[in-house]
């Protein structure tokens, strides 16, 4: 069978398309080539007419990461996903989903476990560049959290997908913009989409 296998040059192949398709002049250029990655990560060049974000997101969240910020994640599929030699200065990834505290916290919170997570990020939150993939809640949380006074991240990335709170949380992460952001407004995010962001925003290397 005939077929492209050289990795980097499937890379370069799907960039220039993506370039090539999608409608990146209205975005700056460092959030153009977000828009690439994420595109890249689900294959819907219509994702540029529901990006919303603040100009500064690309360079506020480099400079944390830079600055040797941690990386928090609301899943462990984030946390996975991240490519660490992107990473400028060996950062954190932290998700504390799966901390043994978690579901006692949610329990006694009467939340869901995404968003009692967040609980533990308190110490951790003031200059961080967040990354929400998954569980609306947690986004929610998260605007709570801040609004109760807790640190403020350098930069948040929120991408939450389904059809229960997604919509609306990032629309409330938009409309309060308590930080430099980026969301997908509607119901399309997930965990690849975060993924994708942070890796983008973690260096000026497309590859």
């Amino acid at each position: 069978m005939d077929y492209l296998r050289d990795g980097a040059e499937i890379y370069r192949h799907s960039f220039a398309t993506i370039r090539e398709e999608a409608d990146l002049a209205a975005l700056p250029g460092d959030v153009a080539t977000v828009a690439v990655r994420m595109i890249h990560s689900c294959g819907m060049v219509d994702l540029v007419g529901d990006l919303a974000y603040t100009a500064d997101v690309v360079a506020a969240g480099r400079a944390a990461l830079e600055a040797g910020a941690p990386v928090l994640c609301d899943a462990q599929m984030i946390a996975s996903g991240i490519t660490r030699k992107r990473l400028p200065s060996d950062n954190d990834v932290v998700c504390t989903l799966s901390d043994p505290r978690v579901p006692a916290l949610a329990e006694r919170l009467g939340t869901t476990r995404s968003a009692a997570a967040l609980e533990l990020w308190r110490d951790r939150l003031d200059g961080a560049v967040v990354a929400i993939g998954n569980a609306p809640t947690a986004l929610f949380r998260l605007l709570e959290l801040l609004g109760e006074g807790a640190g403020v991240p350098a930069a948040i990335i929120g991408v939450p997908v389904g059809f229960v709170g997604a919509v609306e949380s990032k629309e409330a992460l938009a409309g309060a913009a308590p930080a430099p952001y980026l969301v997908v407004r509607g119901r399309r995010g997930g965990s690849a989409m975060a993924v994708a962001a942070v890796n983008a925003i973690a260096t000026k290397e497309e590859m």
